[in-house]
């Protein structure tokens, strides 16, 4: 078997049983399961326990001794995976449930891309509380430091070809593990949120292609583990990270040279989170992104060719007006968000 399912599990025992069912449903068996526990105390343990006695080739349960982050918990699946010789890695929350043919999809997807630079692929995560209404068709990036869904909230007909993405949303995407040798793994310091942006914007400066594939299918609860869409600890955590992730990945004249619109993108996050009750909380994020960033790793900039970074300035500009397009049709009531 070539493919890894890898999934991190942090007290989520009531998404466990949906999770593995779909995943036994799935067309191909040519894959194992690889769950990660960060030290629940839920009863995850005791479940995951009895599902890997089922069957001990391709149920894997690794424990943490204690909660880790999302980073950290896909990172030794990925080790584990890499050791035992996989192709692939397929990471999957927990609060998800596949389609049948997810896995085969995924597979089939990357095996086409003979020249081996496709680095990952998004699939197509559809709202477990309305199915006809897209999560996240492929993440993107923007020139005001925003990463936004693509397709959130959308109708389900909408994004049906293959596309380029900024990045995959490792909530439900595929990786070919022999290019994390050449951008390493998630970061650790991310801890959780933004790690896959960060992951993705590497392996585009490197030079490698991240794609959305429609045909596999997803549903996705959202914010299983966090609890809420928004919390002091998921705005604080993705603040700082949001420092981190320009701090590591945009050479300083691309930073000087797109001074005014992130200044204008974190001041309007600023006033959004200060009217949601959480901008405290935001602005110690990025305090401590500020206070922090310097022990982190740099992407390698003598790797990056003036006009692939001038094509990743072009893709970050272009998606400020796809956001403001998506939000447009949001407000027109052409969003089937309700």
């Amino acid at each position: 078997m070539k493919t890894a399912v890898i999934i991190p599990n942090y007290n989520g025992s009531r998404f466990l049983p949906p999770c593995m069912a779909a995943l036994d449903r799935e067309t191909t068996d040519q894959f194992s399961t690889i769950v990660v526990d960060n030290g629940s105390t839920d009863g995850s343990l005791r479940w995951l326990s009895h599902w890997a006695a089922e069957d001990r080739d391709r149920h894997i349960l690794l424990q943490n001794p204690e909660n880790l982050g999302f980073s950290s918990a896909v990172n030794r699946g990925i080790r584990f995976a890499i050791q035992k010789g996989f192709s692939y890695a397929i990471l999957l929350n927990n609060d998800t449930e596949v389609f049948p043919d997810f896995v085969e999809n995924l597979v089939r997807a990357m095996d086409q891309d003979r020249r081996g630079r496709l680095f990952a692929l998004s699939s197509r995560m559809l709202q477990s509380s309305d199915p006809d209404t897209i999560d996240d068709a492929g993440d993107q990036y923007t020139l005001l430091g925003w990463q936004f869904q693509r397709g959130h909230g959308e109708p389900e007909g909408r994004f049906q070809r293959p596309a380029a993405v900024f990045s995959a949303c490792a909530g439900a995407a595929i990786y070919r593990l022999s290019l994390l040798s050449e951008t390493g793994l998630f970061d650790e310091a991310h801890f959780a949120y933004l790690e896959d942006i960060d992951l993705s914007f590497r392996a585009r400066l490197y030079g490698f292609e991240i794609r959305y594939e429609p045909s596999a299918r997803v549903l996705h609860v959202g914010s299983g583990t966090s609890g809420s869409r928004y919390n002091s600890f998921k705005v604080r955590l993705s603040a700082r990270n949001s420092i981190y992730l320009l701090y590591k990945n945009m050479p300083p004249v691309l930073l000087l040279l797109n001074a005014v619109p992130l200044l204008l993108g974190f001041f309007i996050k600023l006033l959004f989170f200060w009217k949601k009750g959480f901008g405290r909380e935001y602005l110690s994020g990025l305090r401590e992104g500020l206070r922090t960033r310097r022990h982190l790793k740099k992407a390698d900039f003598r790797r990056v060719p003036l006009r692939r970074l001038l094509s990743i300035e072009l893709c970050l500009l272009l998606s400020v007006f796809e956001y403001l397009g998506q939000k447009l049709r949001e407000k027109g009531g052409l969003s089937h968000a309700h």
